[in-house]
């Protein structure tokens, strides 16, 4: 049948079963806009207050969902203010589809008022790009975006259509297709690879290798990365992790792929790893890391790290199989289906001499015990009075750690955070997406007063829409993970990371109509989670904290894993 191309433009959205939409309107995709008044009651638009907001909206709505986000923004600087969402989705390999309007053909390429070629941009940050000339063409590359976003690694795409292809008079001829016939969709079916649509079935004589390895060892170690979050293989991943009995450390990205309290869990690894973790790297004979990218965060030093071990990567992408750490073996499938095949080959194991050597290191050491609010009181007091599926959103930087390290979590998806690409600013859209995505659950955004600087204009969002997002302010007046590093390598040469000004947050929450509480002990900080609890209504804790509060352990870039600066 004949429809307005800007009506297919929502029929397919409609197809994906898309529900939500996140976005910023602009003079070239007023045509879009326009027909999305006429879906109104099947689409809902989260109008964000800045387009940067809209697309870690989007992101967080994705990571907490399994779905796939979708993030609409016009031409020029609306689409640039994208980009640094768009990294954030491509680096932690999370699903959205990027919708944006340019200028029209016959204006392309002359410098015309809010052009800019972004599909040229975020080439480098996406698993794939368009540029629709041709309204004929609009459900393919629809259907085939959200194919590529979604399946093999997942990851963002963009596409970004001509003014004139969205002409209210512009007519196509179209047929709806139900996502799951996408899949099966003639021009899905013919898309190479490389775009990652398939999942590769791993090759089953290397599962059997890894079986023979596996009989051979006595001090395993299990990594748990993003890719098991990402392919929500978290009951593939536990039920492998109990039947080796070995150790597991965990990625920042692996959160929520395996339980944090589990007796198996050594807790994080890496630069700010835990003792436990990081001396398990050094001293195990196999070393199995599934959907984990070996980063310069993780592996500090590729030339020391576990080089006593014989290395095994399972990798759904091939490009990450030795790019940061040479492996003595690997199996390149998605980590649901490699683990579901190892799973059928190994029996039951028993590790107790290894694990009664490693396992009780897993606590991170506090620093002595002071008069002011600490990072810890305030984590564990939103653990004990929060839900258990309560997801928490952070931003970057020492309360991000802090985060990881005291608030265990238990699934896919409960916990949102940029790790790749580390983007303050990441936090509060993220909450405001898993909200969106997740009403019935309370969503906490965890965040240090430098982050929450850079986006706190989204309170609005949060206002206008209802939300009732607890956002958690660590606010030692200081960017504090750069100032552990001017502490600790700087000499305490501080230079510009004090943070001497307003504003005050309470008052900010309140002059965005929500509710705010700033507490210095934990009596005040427990009186303020159950305020924030029952508010019904966005609720802003501000705690005050040392300015020298650190992330302990800490170990430097480039050292061995080993190699604690704080422990």
């Amino acid at each position: 049948m004949k429809i307005r191309a800007t009506q297919a433009i929502m029929e397919c959205l409609l197809e994906q079963e898309v529900d939500t939409v996140f976005g910023y309107p602009g003079g070239t995709i007023l045509n879009v806009y326009d027909e999305l008044y006429n879906y109104k009651d099947k689409i809902k638009h989260i109008l964000t207050a800045h387009e940067q907001g809209a697309s870690h909206a989007a992101d967080g709505y994705a990571r907490s969902t399994g779905k796939v986000g979708v993030c609409f923004a016009t031409s020029g600087p609306g689409a640039t203010n994208l980009t640094t969402g768009i990294a954030t989705a491509y680096m932690d390999s999370s699903p959205v589809v990027f919708i944006t309007c340019n200028v029209t053909e016959p204006l392309l390429g002359k410098d015309s008022f809010q052009e800019v070629d972004i599909t040229g941009i975020a080439m480098p940050i996406t698993k794939a790009t368009y540029l629709v000339r041709d309204a004929q063409s609009i459900p393919g590359i629809m259907r085939q975006a959200f194919a590529v976003a979604a399946t093999g690694r997942p990851g963002p795409v963009l596409i970004d259509f001509l003014k004139n292809v969205t002409n209210p008079t512009e007519m196509i001829d179209y047929e709806f297709i139900p996502w799951y016939e996408n899949r099966t969709w003639g021009s899905v079916r013919e898309l190479s690879e490389s775009h990652g649509l398939k999942a590769p079935e791993p090759d089953h004589e290397d599962i059997d290798i890894l079986a023979e390895m596996i009989a051979q060892s006595q001090r395993p170690l299990l990594i748990c990365g993003g890719g098991v979050v990402r392919g929500r293989a978290d009951k593939e991943f536990r039920a492998f992790a109990e039947k080796l009995d070995a150790p597991v450390a965990i990625t920042l990205m692996g959160g929520g792929g395996f339980p944090g309290a589990h007796p198996l869990s050594t807790g994080m690894v890496g630069m700010h790893g835990s003792r436990a973790s990081n001396l398990a790297c050094n001293e195990c004979d196999l070393l199995i890391a599934v959907g984990c990218r070996f980063s310069d965060r993780v592996a500090l030093n590729p030339k020391t790290f576990a080089k006593q071990a014989k290395i095994v990567h399972i990798d759904i992408d091939r490009a990450e199989i030795d790019k940061n750490v040479l492996t003595d073996h690997h199996i390149v499938g998605s980590a649901r289906r490699v683990l579901e095949l190892l799973n059928e080959r190994i029996g039951q194991y028993d590790h107790t001499d290894w694990k009664e050597h490693i396992i009780p290191l897993r606590q991170p050491q506090v620093a002595e015990a002071s008069e002011t609010l600490t990072p810890k009181q305030v984590l564990e007091t939103i653990r004990r009075l929060a839900p258990q599926d309560t997801i928490v959103a952070t931003d970057v930087g020492q309360h991000q750690m802090w985060s990881i390290q005291y608030f265990h979590f238990d699934y896919p998806g409960q916990l949102l955070t940029s790790g790749g690409f580390g983007t303050m600013g990441f936090g509060l859209g993220a909450a405001i997406g898993a909200k969106c995505g997740n009403p019935d659950k309370v969503v906490v955004h965890t965040t240090g007063d430098g982050c929450f600087r850079m986006n706190c204009h989204e309170l609005a969002t949060v206002e206008h829409y209802g939300l009732p997002i607890i956002t958690v302010v660590f606010n030692n007046g200081t960017l504090g993970m750069v100032r552990q590093w001017q502490n600790l390598i700087y000499k305490k040469r501080f230079s510009e990371t004090t943070l001497d000004r307003g504003p005050d947050f309470v008052k900010l929450a309140e002059a965005y109509g929500l509710r705010g509480k700033r507490v210095t002990n934990l009596q005040e900080m427990e009186e303020a989670m159950e305020e924030a609890l029952c508010a019904g209504c966005g609720y802003v804790i501000d705690c005050v904290l040392d300015m020298d509060e650190m992330v302990r352990p800490m170990v430097p870039g480039g050292g061995n894993i080993t190699d604690f600066l704080l422990k």
